[in-house]
């Protein structure tokens, strides 16, 4: 058997689970397979969490963490139609527990879950984009159905997902205020377009959305947080207002306030149409992540590589993702 390095998770627990392995390459399962040598893989909050408390999909063979990749296409199965070996790849697959993620030199990605890698991006870079553009793209576009002129609070704007959706939704041609803890993510919000920053650990960020909306609330919270921030963002919209959540509600949740203020209150979980799967959910993740790698390439958006491990070094860039206040994405490449 040809073998492969793969970053394997051989319990649940710290980042110490995580061990480097060798492993047989993969072979394509079904006609629409496509074998990527992997160049990178993103890091994101959702590895750290399966790591932690096990997989959504266990199975019994070796879990391989990392939705998130980009490589070159190195083989494909007779029914592949619009990718050909040596085609530059970036994809939103495995990970999850039944298929091997990205934390590896090659995996299968099927036909119509992968884009063309954008131009503009070099490998490590492309491969931490995916899943923060789907989740962006979803909640701001689908679930909240931005238009152009309305009012947006994004918490987090200098985090992996919250600097996309800061960038889709001046796209959309909304105002967009963010929080930010630091002096460096204002400068980094503000470079990427944000209209008005709250330094949150200083002000209270419902009275800094008053003050920024003449006590009218915004229109959109898109929470990147939960609790306790997503209880008090429901203070921080209009009447009849919204907000889209990333997180989970908790018995703290305050829908009283949700309620008596009519707000419509959505939910982004990337992870469903993988899960379930969903097919048809699943091709508009992939033409999300077509179009917004033309929106790369023309320079209407960008994506922020905040830092890049040596596979090796998984274990440390789940530390440094668990730290917090990092600013965009994290990366392993596999050199």
């Amino acid at each position: 058997f040809p073998l492969m390095r793969a970053i394997v998770m051989t319990g649940v627990g710290s980042s110490d689970v995580l061990e480097e392995h060798e492993l047989p390459k993969p072979n394509l399962q079904t006609p629409q397979d496509m074998l990527v040598r992997l160049k990178a893989a993103g890091v994101n909050p959702i590895d750290t969490k399966i790591r932690q408390r096990g997989p959504y999909c266990p199975g019994d063979r070796p879990i391989i963490l990392g939705l998130d990749g980009a490589g070159v296409v190195e083989s494909v199965g007779s029914g592949v139609r619009r990718f050909s070996p040596g085609d530059e790849v970036y994809f939103c697959h495995g990970g999850l527990g039944r298929e091997p993620g990205a934390y590896a030199e090659y995996t299968v990605v099927p036909e119509g879950l992968a884009a063309l890698k954008p131009r503009r991006l070099d490998f490590p870079t492309a491969a931490a984009a995916p899943l923060a553009l789907i989740t962006a793209w979803e909640a701001l576009y689908d679930r909240a159905q931005l238009s152009s002129g309305q009012k947006v609070l994004i918490h987090g704007g200098a985090g992996g997902v919250g600097h996309i959706a800061l960038q889709l939704a001046q796209l959309r041609g909304a105002n967009v205020c963010t929080t930010v803890s630091s002096a460096e993510q204002a400068n980094f919000v503000a470079h990427l377009g944000a209209d008005h920053c709250i330094y949150y650990p200083r002000i209270d960020f419902g009275m800094g959305v008053m003050n920024w909306t003449g006590d009218r609330g915004v229109d959109l919270v898109l929470d990147t947080v939960g609790e306790p921030v997503l209880s008090q963002s429901f203070k921080a919209v209009r009447p009849y207002g919204q907000v889209v959540t990333l997180h989970s509600p908790t018995t703290e949740t305050d829908w009283k306030t949700a309620r008596d203020r009519n707000l419509r209150v959505g939910f982004e979980l990337t992870l469903s149409p993988m899960l379930e799967p969903w097919s048809e959910a699943l091709a508009h993740q992939t033409q999300i992540l077509a179009q917004c790698a033309a929106w790369i390439d023309t320079g209407k958006l960008q994506v922020k590589l905040g830092r890049s491990f040596p596979i090796t070094a998984a274990a440390a860039a789940h530390d440094y993702l668990e730290q917090g206040g990092m600013m965009g994405k994290v990366a392993l490449t596999m050199g």
